[in-house]
């Protein structure tokens, strides 16, 4: 893939580094970067959302009496 990036003065520098280290190019220096970088977060765990039942429906047409009854009559 062809494509125009602006880089910033650090990252333009890192390539750089890595071009005079390695004797490579630009495109095989930012590649090599790229790559470190996505190992460095390794994908995660898929969330999985729980829920649990309350029991009990709460009416939120009325927002005072919904944070009532969650939170209890003190919380006004």
């Amino acid at each position: 893939m062809r494509l125009t990036v602006l880089l910033d003065q650090d990252t333009a520098a890192a390539i750089q580094e890595i071009q005079r280290e390695l004797g490579i190019g630009v495109s095989e220096a930012i590649n090599l970067l790229i790559r470190r970088g996505i190992k460095a977060y390794p994908p995660r765990d898929r969330f999985v959302q729980r829920s649990e039942n309350l029991g009990d429906m709460v009416d939120v047409s009325n927002i005072t009496a919904a944070i009532e009854a969650l939170e209890g009559p003190s919380s006004r």
